[in-house]
């Protein structure tokens, strides 16, 4: 048995239920989609759509949200096809396995760490920004060196100094934490109210803020081609093909968390049905949603607004400086935003215990990772470990940085699992599919090619950083998990 076994279906399908020592089934369809569109819509929608409307695409932005929607519908039907036809917990990593072999699934594994584990973080620092915003509302703020990373330069009543670090982005993180290890029925629960709120301002601000849509901001629609560079020196292609490519590869942060969902596929009362439902239903819904958003958003304030005085709460300057006699809702968005990032912050750092559950099953972390509590039946311990690791980089890294880590680590994952599906046809074609990706290979390959083309898009830096850590879990798993797999 060497570092391409891989691991019988079957053998899945078999630990797809535990029984009382597993995971509880208490989720149904309803409650997958409202995970889904609970980690889907969130900083993406709320902060990227106006970077990328000013530094790439100005109003045809709506067409980036079409091309990366379109990518992760690819990667979405793949999803599905595995979640139906492997039932458990462990998403990307667990359908790996079982078509590539022990050594890629520890890769995708572990490149799900900068998915869940720093996205959560990511979001975290986006909601420590986004309570200050009202805090100011209110006249009250927090000290700049207790909001901001260490290695992040601000000013302050006129004195420019260092931050120390991100409380609330770490109480945010430890706050939600709590809610996972005592449940996900709870916790689902919770992100359902969530998500029926932040959907609602969502919707409000569409059907209120279409009426203050100026033709004028959305001329040209496509603008031409040109270079623009913005505040921090950095060149952006903007405008023509290659500005909606770099729109799209901006807002692919948005659609980041609909394969979440497949991590609770040990959970779902009915998997095989519940699952593509949950996968391709929250993904449907949002792309719908963050369409009409986006047109809406660029017709009320112009590119130049975004590049200036509304780069920051983009959505919030937009209602106060042009829809009159609609600043409340301008109150109410930013509280969306802050429920809306708290449940990113939920299904991403659910989803990352759960993989590390499934990977500690086969050995490869240690067996702590997969201790269930006594009563609430979670991976508490697993919780526990990445509340530091995730407060770590909440609390001390820039935002900017895991952003970026977060996207390339998710394309990289849905590479592969357009790629699984592909193989799985071809190896095992026998394993009965409750559900199946239409006109197989071609959906896989245009997944690989559209995905691919927007990691090619994150730069040189986001490579290095992948291929770095790539390093540090190569060095792990010869070291340990080699040596400890329950399957040799």
């Amino acid at each position: 048995m060497g570092i391409f076994s891989k691991k019988p279906i079957s053998q899945l399908i078999l630990h797809s239920d535990d029984g009382e020592s597993g995971l509880k089934r208490t989720l149904g369809a309803g409650n997958l989609i409202a995970l889904g569109i609970g980690a889907i819509i969130g900083a993406g929608l709320f902060v990227r759509t106006a970077a990328a409307a000013a530094n790439n695409a100005g109003p045809s932005v709506t067409l980036g949200f079409v091309v990366a929607a379109v990518g992760c519908a690819f990667a979405g039907l793949c999803y599905a096809e595995f979640a139906s036809m492997i039932p458990i917990a462990g998403s990307a990593y667990t359908y790996s396995y079982a078509t590539m072999g022990e050594l890629m699934a520890w890769i995708i594994g572990w490149d799900l760490v900068l998915e869940y584990a720093v996205g959560a973080a990511t979001v975290g620092i986006a909601w420590s920004e986004y309570l200050n915003k009202l805090l100011e509302r209110f006249h009250m703020h927090i000290p700049g060196r207790w909001c901001h990373s260490p290695f992040e330069v601000f000013t302050e009543a006129g004195i420019t100094q260092h931050g120390i670090m991100n409380v609330p982005a770490l109480f945010i993180i430890f706050m939600i934490t709590l809610l996972l290890i005592k449940g996900i029925k709870e916790s689902a629960v919770v992100n359902g109210i969530i998500v029926i709120s932040k959907v609602a301002i969502v919707i409000l601000f569409i059907v209120f803020g279409w009426h203050f849509i100026n033709p004028a901001n959305q001329t040209p629609y496509i603008p031409d081609p040109s270079i623009y560079t913005d505040s921090q020196g950095v060149a952006h292609n903007f405008g023509g093909i290659w500005g909606i490519l770099g729109a799209a590869g901006t807002v692919f942060f948005a659609f980041i968390g609909f394969d979440a969902v497949s991590t609770a596929a040990q959970e779902a009362k009915k998997p095989e049905r519940d699952m593509p439902i949950g996968i391709l239903g929250s993904l449907v819904i949002c792309t719908i949603l963050y369409i009409l958003f986006a047109y809406v958003l660029t017709g009320i304030a112009s590119v130049n607004d975004f590049r200036t005085q509304g780069r920051e709460a983009s959505v919030a300057y937009a209602i106060t400086t042009y829809m009159t006699g609609y600043g409340w809702l301008a109150d109410f968005v930013i509280v969306a935003i802050l429920f809306g990032f708290s449940s990113v912050i939920l299904v991403m750092l659910m989803g990352q215990s759960r993989v590390f559950y499934s990977m500690s099953k086969d050995g490869l972390v240690p067996k702590t990772f997969s201790n269930l509590h006594p009563k609430f039946k979670t991976p508490y311990h697993s919780n526990w470990i990445f509340l530091i690791f995730v407060g770590g980089f909440a609390a001390f890294v820039p935002g900017d940085i895991v952003g970026d880590m977060t996207s390339i680590g998710t394309l990289f994952a849905f590479v592969l699992v357009c790629i699984g599906v592909w193989i799985l046809r071809v190896k095992s074609p026998e394993i009965p599919r409750k559900f199946r990706v239409p006109f197989v290979p071609v959906v896989s390959i245009l997944g690989v090619v559209v995905c691919g083309a927007m990691m090619a898009g994150l730069g040189w830096t986001n490579w290095a950083r992948l291929l770095g850590w790539m390093v540090i879990g190569l060095i792990v798993y010869f070291s340990y998990s080699r040596k400890n797999s329950k399957l040799k």
